[in-house]
């Protein structure tokens, strides 16, 4: 024998049943620590199921909470055991009911037998430590924490506080250099015997009682007393997420696990069939004779956590709300908006979509309700047309569209009788390609049947609203590609701008537009303004555009085409 395993059980009992059973088979004595939460009439039978296995012992039982010295007086008992039952041990490796050998034991004995003297734990000094996560690194040797963290979490932070405020500290026992480390270890018998035969021991058990997470920095500290030949490093791959959690393994990483190299892996999901039948198969597994090397899936697991904590471009949901600040792309996919192209042209959005390779909306935010291409009621992603369920969250209605339709651009109406809280959303995205003919509304009202009084007080209601919209798409904050056109320098030379428009939206259509879309009638609009002004409304967002009946629509003639030259 040269090593033993000591397993620390809470759950899944059958599976740690299994992985027991396969140590021994290969000349491993397992001593097993039960959590005394576990019931007697769950933990009685797993006894029995082990009992014909010489070679596998059980330890006295604790009640083990995370963080608490219990798991620290669970692993002594259980090392005691081991010494003192199988005199060939060489090595104990301290793993758990959810660890799982990837590679063949025999693979592992060879390998520690080539390094009889070595302790393979992970061992730094809190200098020396970047990952400790919830602000405790130094103080938790310093501090007294007589509360649980999971169950009186308000105690614990108050006794913290108080602490602080205090200045109180504890006293280090002399020749203690506090290190910390993953609670997973494999270390000779002649270290362990050292650490635990210690005359000292009381004074170090007392004291690390009494230490945040204990497990993590008991045996990493107290191994710098009884060795040189230190590996700082664990045998067990254990990877944590950007809150301190383990991840799990699942079924579908096996072939992670497998580039690995590793001996042994946790946390293992109970349900892993394939993990358990694949790994426990000697006859199966292929991993053997490379050096453990975690390394090369640190790599994967550096964008699961980039994935997790940045979410993907424009994707949102209720389990990840990016705070204000964080996060990636706001949208997942480029889209291009028009203000004011359908007041000023008849049927604006069907020429679009026959210049470009694009899905062309309507006015998505207009009060009534969703305009959706092809006046569809329900669109891509079971997005419903009804205005109320729109505007309860409007920008999650928007980044909803471009995330269900990614690799489809989506071109949209906009203007100020929409619902306008879209505004900052759309001006700070990188994808989004705005472009406004400032003033155009009010061709709309123009052509409307109302009293005129109703005009006026509509005209400056919505000029108000535009006015605010362009000082925003004007804001240094800006990120989209903003255009920007009154409605006078538009129409004399309206086909340059739409050139421009189009070629930014399908840059492969090499076709030059010929004809621009047709203009509506504005015979009579600029006395329609001149109308606005004598009513004590300024209209200013149009532009020089020519007022007053003796100019009517001279200077743009809507029939002839518009050439490019």
């Amino acid at each position: 024998m040269s090593v033993g395993f000591v397993m620390l059980v809470h759950e899944a009992l059958h599976r740690a049943e299994e992985v027991a059973r396969h140590l021994a088979d290969h000349g491993c004595p397992v001593v097993i620590h039960v959590d005394k939460r576990v019931p007697k009439d769950t933990y009685l039978p797993f006894v029995d199921s082990l009992s014909d296995l010489a070679t596998v012992k059980f330890s006295k039982r604790h009640t083990c909470e995370w963080g608490t010295w219990s798991l620290v007086a669970a692993s002594q008992d259980a090392s005691e055991l081991m010494l003192d039952s199988f005199k060939d041990v060489r090595h104990v490796y301290l793993s758990s009911g959810s660890c799982l050998p990837l590679r063949p034991i025999n693979d592992l004995i060879k390998y520690l037998e080539s390094r009889p003297m070595t302790n393979f734990i992970e061992s730094v000094t809190t200098e020396d430590v970047p990952w400790t996560v919830g602000g405790l690194d130094a103080e938790r040797f310093t501090l007294r924490f007589p509360f649980s963290w999971k169950r009186q979490r308000k105690l614990f932070d108050r006794y913290v506080s108080l602490q602080r405020r205090l200045g109180f500290k504890r006293q280090i026992p002399e020749g203690l250099i506090p290190h910390l480390g993953s609670q997973w270890w494999c270390l000779t018998r002649q270290t362990l015997s050292a650490i635990l035969g210690d005359p000292d021991r009381k004074i170090y058990d007392t004291y690390f009682k009494r230490v945040w997470i204990p497990d993590e920095s008991y045996y990493q500290t107290l191994v710098r007393l009884y060795s040189n030949n230190i590996e700082s490093r664990s045998l067990t791959l254990s990877k944590f997420d950007y809150q301190g959690k383990p991840h799990i393994f699942y079924d579908d990483h096996l072939q992670l696990l497998r580039r690995s190299d590793c001996f042994v892996a946790r946390k293992i999901w109970s349900k892993a069939d394939r993990l358990y039948n694949t790994f426990l198969n000697t006859q199966i597994n292929p991993m053997q004779g490379a050096e453990p090397n975690p390394g090369k899936i640190d790599r994967i697991f550096s964008k699961a956590v980039e994935r997790r904590t940045m979410g993907r471009d424009g994707l949102y949901m209720q389990s990840r709300q990016p705070a204000h600040g964080q996060g990636k792309g706001k949208t997942s996919a480029p889209y291009s908006i028009f203000e004011g192209f359908s007041d000023l042209f008849e049927d604006f959005d069907q020429w679009l979509s026959q210049a470009v390779s694009a899905r062309v909306h309507g006015h998505l935010f207009a009060p009534e309700g969703v305009e959706f291409s092809g006046n569809q009621n329900v669109f891509a992603g079971a997005l419903s047309n009804h205005a109320a369920l729109r505007d309860y969250n409007p920008c999650g209605f928007l980044t909803n569209i471009i995330w269900n339709t990614r690799g489809e651009r989506q071109c949209f109406m906009f203007g100020p009788r929409d619902n306008q809280e879209i505004n900052w959303l759309i001006a700070t995205d990188p994808n989004a390609q705005i472009s406004v003919i400032s003033g155009a509304w009010a061709v709309t009202l123009f052509r409307s049947n109302r009293n005129f009084s109703d005009i006026r007080r509509e005209a400056a209601r919505l000029q108000k609203i535009e006015a605010e919209h362009l000082d925003i798409l004007r804001s240094q904050h800006v990120k989209a590609r903003v255009r920007i056109w009154t409605m006078a320098d538009f129409i004399d030379s309206r086909m340059e701008p739409l050139q421009a428009i189009i070629d930014e939206i399908g840059p492969r259509n090499v076709r030059r537009l010929t004809e621009a879309p047709r203009m509506r009638d504005l015979t009579g609009f600029g006395q329609f303004l001149q109308n606005l002004k004598n009513q004590g409304m300024h209209p200013h967002l149009m532009g020089d555009f020519p007022m007053g009946p003796e100019v009517e629509n001279a200077s743009y003639e809507r029939k002839k085409p518009y050439l490019v030259k």
